[in-house]
């Protein structure tokens, strides 16, 4: 390096250490608090307050999993920690030769957060202080650029007027970080294979080509890149564009913990939140998702603080259905002054956003724009009145940066009035949206009862190719129950269903456990039947086991649904699968094949075929999915 080019570059580190005061001083403003679920209505708290570590690992699965979130959440929860490297968002960059890191995990798991707090430990001076520039450019705010032709630059300095003076970015002096959050909310096209070339960062293009550009090094290619997505999005970015993938797990067993004590603080009440969320399995799994654990805790928080009459939810439709009446009951006086809600006005309000929320499950979209609620009818001047009736379900947001985003708190919220809409719609409309959806015709002329519309909705969900309406069937089935339907008595008149109609959709979905030869499709029909309060299944198998433990089934003949109830047992047990012994079941493959599920969530295997040779191997759920 010449006497010239050393003088340049110190001129350029003194420039860049102003804007880069000023770029902290912004970003640690907008990231220092954080609305835990609720709407920029609403209270915040300080980040560095409440944030619990997130469990996140390093780690490479090339296939794109089609199960819904809710599943492989389930079947993370199985897997050892011991098979998996974790990492701190901090050190995500520490290995000097990587450039770009590919973030994934579940909706609501927390991907948001640890770009909050690794920006905000940045602006703190607490990590990654060698950075010169971080620059947080969201998806959902990209996407209302998409019509922009623009420089980098240009982006840059529209989202950062910070560095406006900064005319060009010089990577032999400034060390960046360019963070794209959410790129399952991207509704740019991505065309890695036809969008030009370009390396001049002063050069205009569409958004579209700037982004592409980035990640394939051409535009400022010494930069560094964090992506956040979930799972079914991931690949949009082509593999090779790709130096390092971890994945978000949410909370360990231990961090579930840690955050109920950090959020209840009455410790005597959250060990009794905790004890009761251990009881059920399914709600204790579901607490991986932060997002979760503190719907749990506004309910139960009050349910067991306060002596609410009642049962306590065990399913999640009765957790959900108490979320929703709490946040009727409990909206925002800032905007409703009277203590009783209008029912009508309420009744439309959760109506509209069903309508919405049923509507946007379908196009597998998370995020709203104007144009999205106008196609429902909401009025978007007065988007306040739907956010009002319920803060903390829906949010109106202000980007960091520019524009409106609409969105449900998470995506299990959305599943949920799009599970009432299509309910409210059969009890209020006699329609079934569900057959309106798939033919495109109106069947409001049409008699049918409550069995048909849940018979449509389950054969919709196994039709599903990537599970995105499993659970949306688990809490249409269980708002069909009267105990459910008492508890939304305000919104809506109950059906006076009978057991016969009860009896007859659990035999539809039996027969459909029945007909279904893999053991895995099965297993959201298992937890339907658990929504439905029917367990009857699995306690033949689980009796069946009791009697003479596993031993028994060695040269059993098994039906499909026995099969089945076998795999949602081992999969539901307290115990951790350490080992799989073919042997105490069946040596065969046909066996092999239908305990796959157990296989693929145990740490290790013992494998026995018919000639009697065995193998022991090491099983990991991405070797064998």
């Amino acid at each position: 390096m010449n006497h010239t080019d050393l003088a340049n570059t110190l001129h350029n580190k003194s420039v860049g250490s102003v804007y880069q005061t000023e770029l902290k001083s912004s970003l640690r403003e907008k990231f220092k608090r954080i609305n835990e679920g609720i709407s920029q209505h609403g209270s915040s708290a300080l980040l560095n307050e409440i944030y619990t570590d997130l469990y996140i690992t390093e780690g490479w699965s090339g296939d794109v999993n089609h199960e819904h979130e809710v599943r492989q959440i389930e079947a993370a929860s199985r897997r050892p920690a011991t098979q998996e490297t974790p990492i701190k968002c901090n050190d995500l960059f520490k290995d000097k030769s990587i450039r770009s890191v590919l973030t994934k995990g579940v909706a609501g798991i927390g991907k948001t957060v640890s770009v909050q707090k690794f920006i905000l430990d940045w602006t703190e001076g607490k990590a990654n202080q060698d950075v010169t520039f971080m620059f947080p450019l969201p998806f959902r705010e990209l996407n209302l650029m998409k019509q922009k032709h623009l420089s980098l630059m240009d982006l840059l300095h529209h989202f950062f007027p910070e560095i406006r003076k900064l005319e060009v970015i010089d990577c032999d002096s400034y060390k960046v970080v360019l963070i794209f959050d959410g790129l399952d909310e991207c509704r740019l096209p991505l065309n890695f294979q036809k969008n030009e070339r370009l390396c001049d960062v002063t050069e205009s293009a569409s958004v579209d080509v700037l982004l592409t550009n980035l990640i394939k090094e051409n535009l400022l290619p010494s930069a560094l890149l964090w992506i956040t997505s979930r799972p079914g999005a991931a690949n949009q970015i082509p593999p090779e564009c790709v130096d390092q993938v971890t994945e978000v797990r949410g909370f360990s067993d231990p961090q579930k913990e840690e955050y109920f004590r950090k959020r209840i603080s009455d410790q005597s009440l959250a060990n009794k939140i905790i004890s009761h969320m251990k009881s059920s399995r399914s709600l204790y799994i579901m607490c991986h998702i932060p997002v979760f654990c503190w719907i749990s805790a506004t309910v139960l928080e009050r349910m067991l603080g306060e002596a609410e009459s009642g049962e306590i939810p065990k399913t999640l439709t009765q957790m959900f259905t108490h979320f929703l009446i709490f946040q009727i009951k409990h909206k925002d006086q800032k905007y409703h002054q009277k203590c009783d809600p209008d029912p009508q006005q309420t009744r439309a309000s959760i109506l509209a956003l069903g309508k919405l929320a049923f509507q946007q499950l379908e196009k597998g979209n998370l995020i709203f724009y104007e144009e999205d609620l106008r196609e429902c009818g909401i009025d978007v001047r007065e988007v306040s009145v739907y956010s009002g009736v319920c803060t903390q379900i829906f949010r109106e947001e202000f980007g960091l940066h520019l524009g409106k985003v609409f969105s449900f708190v998470h995506l299990s919220v959305q599943e949920f009035l799009a599970a009432l809409y299509a309910f409210f719609c059969f009890i209020f409309r006699k329609t079934n949206v569900l057959v309106e959806q798939s033919t495109g015709r109106s069947n409001f002329f049409r008699k049918s009862d409550m069995s048909d519309l849940l018979r449509t909705a389950v054969n919709k969900a196994l039709q599903s190719e990537n599970g995105h309406l499993d659970l949306f069937l688990r809490f249409l089935l269980g708002l069909s129950l009267e105990s459910n339907q008492t508890l939304l008595r305000g919104l809506m008149p109950q059906t006076g269903s009978s057991s016969h109609s009860k009896q007859e959709t659990v035999e539809y979905i039996k027969e459909k456990i029945r007909e279904n030869p893999s053991p895995e499709k099965s297993i959201n029909l298992f937890h339907c039947l658990n929504e439905l309060n029917d367990h009857s299944l699995v306690q033949e198998v689980q009796t069946y086991l009791n009697r003479g433990g596993y031993s028994r089934l060695s040269g059993t003949r098994l039906s499909p649904a026995q099969w089945s109830a076998l795999v949602f047992v081992l999969l539901n047990s307290d115990q951790e699968l350490d080992e799989f012994d073919l042997s105490k079941y069946d040596p065969s493959d046909e066996c092999l094949l239908k305990l796959l599920p157990v296989v693929k969530a145990s740490r290790r295997a013992d494998l026995q075929d018919e000639r009697g040779l065995s193998s022991r191997t090491d099983f990991q759920l991405a070797k064998t999915s």
